[in-house]
């Protein structure tokens, strides 16, 4: 993959919204801005944009039983979901270079636990988030999915939506073994099924940057080895490693002191040398990583608009 090829996504919203002093709290996370500040959102996607992203996320990921409740997800739920893709819309629409919007939907039942999934009610919540984002969104972006199981659900809640589809799993914070699930499914297999699907991207995300690589390697063997075409991307976190009996998101976790933005200039190249074409942060990776990103890795565009 050469650089001119590389489209930079956004960054973290809710360890941006919580820096730039948006409503912030658990278990509402990115939701409170949404419901009580939105325009807090709206900032954010503008400044990851002004730092250069060419792919913007809905702040749809918290709106879910999980961080809002049962009631105010069903009686908010789905308009909420249509907030949060008209922000992200304005702020693309905004921009003087292109910018695609994609539809995030989170895990439904948690992050990070797959052993709290539930095929029927996962179908039910990204009803209502399809339900609400469409019309705003571009593609659909299915992230930080821990286990097969969970983007097939997305699959069948989506049935026959011609949007492309991309599918973006998190990864076992372990180096040294084989890439893993959250669940502990290989990433090959979990990139078969993303084919079979009908995914067009695949991507890796909200897990720390030593894993990524090696995740990357193996979808594209396999991708080589079926004779496709995916299109590939990480977006890392900036978290310590996370163990596999942590509660999701009961706590803050701290972010790493040593994921600067030159120290994610580093780790992103060696992203884009293993295949991707899609490069930005999750959670703790903020617009001046973005812009760090932008600067050194799409050369071409920032001398096309100097």
């Amino acid at each position: 993959m050469t650089e001119a090829n590389l489209r930079l996504l956004d960054g973290g919203m809710g360890r941006e919204l919580q820096r730039i002093g948006a409503p912030f709290r658990q278990p509402e996370w990115s939701a409170l801005a949404l419901i009580e500040a939105p325009e807090f959102v709206l900032q954010a996607h503008r400044a990851f944009i002004a730092a250069g992203a060419r792919i913007v996320t809905t702040n749809s990921y918290a709106v879910v039983p999980f961080h809002i409740g049962e009631e105010r997800f069903a009686a908010q739920g789905r308009s909420l979901a249509e907030r949060s893709g008209h922000l992200a819309r304005q702020a693309a629409s905004e921009s003087v270079e292109p910018v695609t919007v994609a539809g995030s939907l989170p895990p439904a039942l948690g992050s990070y636990r797959p052993d709290l999934f539930d095929h029927q009610r996962s179908v039910e919540i990204h009803r209502e988030l399809i339900a609400g984002l469409q019309g705003q969104v571009d593609v659909w972006l299915a992230e930080t999915q821990s286990s097969i199981a969970e983007v097939r659900a997305v699959v069948e809640a989506l049935g026959a939506d011609p949007k492309p589809l991309w599918l973006s799993f998190t990864l076992l914070d372990e180096t040294g073994a084989p890439p893993r699930l959250r669940s502990g499914e290989s990433v090959a297999d979990a990139v078969r099924v993303a084919i079979e699907l009908g995914a067009k991207t695949v991507l890796f995300n909200c897990s720390q940057p030593e894993v990524m690589a090696a995740a990357l390697a193996e979808a594209q063997r396999v991708d080589q080895h079926l004779g496709q075409t995916l299109e590939l991307g990480v977006y890392a976190n900036a978290f310590p490693p996370v163990s596999t009996q942590a509660k999701a998101n009961s706590t803050l976790l701290e972010i790493r002191a040593d994921l600067d933005p030159e120290s994610y200039l580093r780790w992103s190249r060696s992203w884009v040398a293993a295949g991707a074409s899609i490069v930005g942060g999750c959670c703790g990776i903020g617009p001046e990583h973005i812009a760090q990103l932008h600067k050194h890795l799409l050369p071409q565009e920032e001398e096309a608009g100097a």
